[in-house]
């Protein structure tokens, strides 16, 4: 009698708020389930040894490399891929800052360098240069001088700032 070398188990995984059932092999990479069976494309496969950050995610608020997690691994995560960060007409600072600000040259990296922004805002809504130039060291960019990533980031915290009394005034 042959059986399958891997047979698939059931999951759940929360992924930008929603909770998503999924049949999958106990070896099938997050980044893998993410694009190939919940059709979340945002993040990328860049270099195939988690060096590059293309595929980050975010794991209960944490950037995490897809590329080099198994799905089985993060059922009782809250994911946040690039697609749950905002969308069209509620933009995310984050996202507004890096398009008008010129973060992204070829656009691949463009997806991690927005969940390690995100989170390094969430932990710390005024960081320092030095502070985003570490939170962003794990994301390699090959087409711009880091310049205009810094002050895409830049942007995003002006304009989260001045969003913040309006989203006070609201509660």
């Amino acid at each position: 009698m042959m059986t399958e070398k891997f047979s698939k188990q059931l999951i759940t995984l929360r992924v930008n708020g929603e909770l998503r059932e999924l049949a999958v092999p106990p070896n099938k990479l997050l980044l893998d389930a993410l694009r190939e069976d919940l059709g979340l494309t945002g993040s990328k496969r860049g270099c195939d040894d988690s060096s590059c950050g293309a595929c980050a995610v975010l794991a209960d608020g944490v950037p995490i490399l897809a590329c080099a997690a198994l799905a089985v691994s993060y059922q009782d995560c809250e994911l946040t891929t690039v697609e749950g960060i905002g969308g069209p007409g509620h933009l995310h600072p984050v996202q507004s800052g890096w398009a008008d600000a010129g973060g992204s040259q070829c656009g691949y990296c463009s997806p991690g360098f927005l969940i390690s922004t995100k989170a390094l805002l969430d932990r710390n809504p005024n960081p320092s240069l030095e502070e985003i130039r570490e939170a962003l060291s794990s994301n390699l960019c090959r087409c711009t001088g880091y310049m205009q990533i810094y002050e895409s980031v830049k942007l995003a915290i002006e304009r989260a700032r001045a969003l913040a009394p309006a989203a006070a005034e609201a509660r």
